[in-house]
């Protein structure tokens, strides 16, 4: 076995400030989500806008995200993964701007978009760079600790929006995100080093790249194996999407207490990836992805129980359900990753593009459809979000059986690359 040596630019930037830098570019997702959530009733007032039309302003961003998706990776892997993340950042700058400046909520969500569209440059090319740099339980247990730095995200978030509000209108919401991509723009430039060399690079044209994204979007084993990770985030997502309904009107709590409901699950997300780095070289990846599953699962029943029982259906216990399986998607997720990118070797940017995707469509659905049919009541919630990861586990399992016929010996799924 030979392993690949490592692209000459990675001694440009220390492991610590790559791992943090990828960690930040991951980032762009729940700042662009969570962050405004405190602003949701200042900004509906404003506008003269529902609640329900207040959630068009997740949506149009996973949307836009979600068909951008798509591309971010083919384009990453014809001419680098730093010039894709760069120009994501400085326009997603841009974008925050005129969403700053928005007068009205049609404007708002038409920024939101161009927020969607260049958000993604960072958040999918930044994990074909770990896979791009390392492989095998290395490349695990550095997708682990960035998913443990990144897991902050969604807890300070929602708390940094809730801080600005009392310092200013909501449109100081959008100014940090601004500095944000801005910031992230100059340090990706500076820092962090090109890991696709020019000779690994596919044909720079549209042919190539949509057929590329064509051809990975058909493979039967991908589908599947996307769909179970998809529908496996789902039901942590469902809740993080019903975030300014499930604790300002379910709960009965204010714009300064979104952090009840976002710092105990990032704890157990950020939880359950150490948990992933510590069984690294333990544990395959099928027997960690079903562990991860079984803690989601018994936390999603345990749930549905206490939000069913009137004593139990107000904080804290309202946040026992999210928190645990926020816990086992932080176990299961980075080896789906993983998986998904060594699927497709040869075009890790366009198997993060696919799979991302169908991830975020499934979201954005969740969040416009889902979203304001299941937050009715804390019981309806916590079932919705026990039947998503049912689907999720049950395609996982489908995936295990396409891709291995019965009595098979298992194989680990970052078994590193022979070149």
């Amino acid at each position: 076995m030979i392993r690949r040596p490592s692209p000459p630019s990675l001694a440009t930037a220390p492991l610590a400030v790559t791992t943090v830098l990828l960690a930040l570019l991951g980032m762009f997702g729940p700042f662009s989500i969570d962050t405004p959530f405190p602003a949701f009733r200042d900004m509906g007032e404003q506008f003269g806008a529902s609640e329900a039309s207040m959630q068009l302003v997740v949506s149009a961003y996973l949307g836009a995200f979600a068909v951008m998706s798509i591309f971010h990776g083919p384009l990453s892997d014809a001419v680098g993964r730093k010039p894709v993340m760069v120009t994501g950042a400085a326009v997603y700058a841009l974008a925050s701007i005129g969403c700053a400046l928005s007068p009205s909520l049609p404007v708002l969500l038409a920024f939101r978009v161009l927020q969607g569209v260049s958000a993604g440059a960072g958040t999918i090319v930044s994990r074909t760079v770990v896979r791009d740099l390392f492989e095998g339980a290395r490349a695990q247990r550095l997708m682990s600790t960035v998913a443990m730095i990144f897991g902050i995200g969604p807890a300070i978030a929602p708390i940094i929006g809730g801080w600005l509000l009392l310092a200013g209108p909501w449109p100081l919401v959008f100014w940090f995100l601004c500095c944000f991509g801005g910031i992230i723009a100059v340090a990706v430039l500076v820092l962090l080093p090109e890991s696709h060399p020019p000779h690994r690079r596919t044909p720079f044209d549209v042919r190539s790249i949509v057929g590329g994204v064509v051809t990975v979007a058909r493979m039967r084993r991908f589908q599947v194996l996307s769909a179970a990770a998809a529908f496996s985030f789902a039901g942590q997502f469902l809740y993080i999407g019903a975030a300014p309904i499930f604790v300002v009107t379910l709960l009965g709590k204010g714009a300064q207490d979104f952090w009840m409901f976002f710092v105990p699950m990032v704890v157990g997300m950020v939880l359950g990836s150490f948990t992933n780095t510590r069984l690294a070289e333990r544990a395959t990846g099928d027997v960690l992805i079903m562990g991860g599953q079984a803690v989601a699962l018994s936390g999603a029943v345990a749930g549905l129980v206490l939000a069913m029982v009137p004593a139990t259906a107000a904080l804290p216990w309202a946040v026992v359900g999210p928190t645990a399986i926020a816990f086992g998607t932080g176990i299961s997720l980075p080896i789906y990753q993983l998986a998904l990118l060594d699927a497709v070797p040869h075009a890790r940017g366009t198997a993060a593009s696919v799979s991302t995707f169908a991830m975020l469509l499934l979201n954005a659905t969740l969040t416009a459809v889902v979203v304001p049919i299941a937050a009715t009541s804390l019981s309806r919630l916590a079932a919705t979000s026990l039947a998503l990861l049912v689907l999720g586990i049950g395609l996982f399992h489908l995936h295990r059986r396409v891709t291995r016929p019965p009595g098979a010996v298992p194989v680990q799924p970052l078994t590193p690359e022979v070149t």
